[in-house]
This record gives C-alpha cells, sequence and structure tokens, in this order.
C-alpha cells in the first residue's frame, strides 16, 4: 500500500452544501502544523450554489464537486473511495458546518494508530468527557431508539449512534468503498450496526462538538421524527440481510486486494532474482 505522494497518513474528508459561512474557518484550522503534519482534507462538494467551492480552492485543498446534488452519503463515499485509491492509512470524517471541534481530528488519530485500534473510532457526544450538546427532546427519542436496536440486536452499549464524526482503518474505508456495502442514502447508525454485526471492532471516544450556528441542518424541524421511522426499517433491513440472507462480508473474511497484488508483486520479483 502506498501512501500519498506527500507521505501523509490521514486524509480528512468532508462533505459540504453550502457552507460557505464556516467552512473557511475549519480549513484554516486544519492547516495548523499539529494537524498538516499527518492529515491531508478533501472537500466534496455536494453541488452547492453558493460559493464553498471557490473557498476550498482559495485555500488550496483537494476537492470533488458534484454537479447534482447526490446526498450526504454519497458524498462521504466519494471520500472513501479518494482515499483508498490515494493510499492513506486511515480516514477521519467531520462536518463542514464548525459543530466538529478540530481537535478531535488529533483524538481520533491517535487512537486508530495504536496497536489494539479498532477498525472505526465515533467521536462520541454522550460520553464522560465530552463537551455538553443540546439535543431537542425529538432527537432524544430517536437517539435512545437507535441504541436500544443496536444494543439488543449487537449486545453493545453505543452512546452516541448518529455521529457523523468518525474515524476509520484502512480495512474499514475499503469495505465502505465497495459497491452495495454502504447505505449511500441513510448512512448512520445503521451503518455501525452493521459493521459490529460483520465483526468489525467499533470504539467511541469523548467528542468536542458545538451546536450549528449557521444555515439549516438536515435534522431540523418535524424531520428527526421522520428520520427515526425511516432508521428503523433502514436498521431492520441491515438484520435481516446480515442475519438471515447472510449477506456481508465478515471481517475475518475480508481481502485488501491491493496488498495482494504488491504481494504477488514482490514474490514475482524475488522469484526472477534467483
Amino acid at each position: 500500500m502506498e501512501l500519498h505522494n506527500n507521505g501523509k497518513e490521514v486524509l480528512v474528508i468532508m462533505p459540504a452544501y453550502n457552507e460557505e459561512q464556516t467552512i473557511e474557518k475549519v480549513l484554516k484550522q486544519l492547516e495548523e502544523p499539529e494537524y498538516a503534519s499527518f492529515a491531508d482534507v478533501l472537500v466534496m462538494d455536494d453541488a452547492s450554489s453558493d460559493g464553498t467551492h471557490l473557498l476550498v480552492k482559495k485555500r488550496h485543498h483537494m476537492l470533488v464537486t458534484h454537479i447534482f446534488n447526490l446526498g450526504y452519503g454519497s458524498a462521504i463515499q466519494v471520500g472513501y473511495k479518494y482515499a483508498i485509491r490515494r493510499g492513506y492509512r486511515y480516514v477521519i470524517q467531520m462536518d463542514a458546518d464548525g459543530q466538529h471541534d478540530v481537535s478531535n481530528v488529533h483524538r481520533i488519530y491517535e487512537r486508530l494508530k495504536q496497536a489494539d485500534a479498532p477498525d472505526i473510532v465515533l467521536g462520541s457526544r454522550y460520553m464522560e468527557g465530552s463537551a455538553d450538546y443540546p439535543v431537542s427532546f425529538a432527537k432524544r427519542i430517536a437517539y435512545a431508539l437507535f441504541r436500544f436496536f443496536i444494543r439488543v440486536f449487537t449486545g453493545r452499549r453505543i452512546a452516541d449512534p448518529t455521529t457523523g464524526l468518525q474515524g476509520l482503518s484502512h480495512r474499514a474505508a475499503l469495505y465502505y468503498s465497495k459497491y452495495n456495502q454502504f447505505d449511500y442514502t441513510y448512512p448512520d447508525a445503521n451503518m455501525i450496526m452493521q459493521m459490529l454485526l460483520l465483526g468489525f471492532k467499533v470504539e467511541e471516544v469523548p467528542a468536542v462538538m458545538y451546536a450549528r450556528r449557521t444555515g439549516t441542518s438536515m435534522h431540523a424541524g418535524l424531520k428527526p421524527i421522520i428520520y427515526m421511522f425511516q432508521m428503523t426499517f433502514s436498521m431492520l433491513a441491515v438484520l435481516f440481510r446480515i442475519k438471515v440472507l447472510k449477506e456481508g462480508v465478515p471481517v475475518e473474511q475480508q481481502v485488501d486486494f491491493e496488498e495482494v497484488g504488491l504481494a504477488r508483486e514482490k514474490f514475482s520479483l524475488q522469484s526472477d532474482g534467483r
């Protein structure tokens, strides 16, 4: 597995849709040496109608621009695919609206590179050590339901099943990058449950997050109630596919074809040299 040509291990991916009021501040923070020393930034501009893409170009970060709005999940999967193609060892996904404090990037990276690192590190708003985060009554109901499903179906307690702040190992990012292995419509608690059912190691760390100050959340108004029903059906579908239809590839059967190819090439070179 070759690293990106500048030798950095981490790709920070940020889906963005009309975030010109907030994204530049986030990018400036990620340009500080403590982050820029190990991480590149890729912004997936999901057909914004404002100047989001211009601000990204101005700051000379990598940018993918969608001609049509494809949605959060599709934008995120583009980031996974890019990371795998470029040979990054880890992927950290965060929002472009300033809700995720940039300090979380370093904390997640430190956990990912440890010897006993999990496949997925979730930045949690609801653990000891996390910053206070205001949540509406409707969202609290939805989160409680998702926690219940994950607990019942996987035996794991996940404090923040809807966090968009996540760090992924190469193996987890590779899995998500492939066709039909990532829900590009509603990737949320359903994906956490999927990975747990398939045997991937998932862990939470305390995170610092803030309430959205500008723009409109995709879970505003009555949307959390609607989203709760959509996600419930999606989680049940994940359970049915994996437990009944036996779809999905368990973690112990994961194969990194890039590494297999490199191993074969190395073996061939060694054989020719004898």
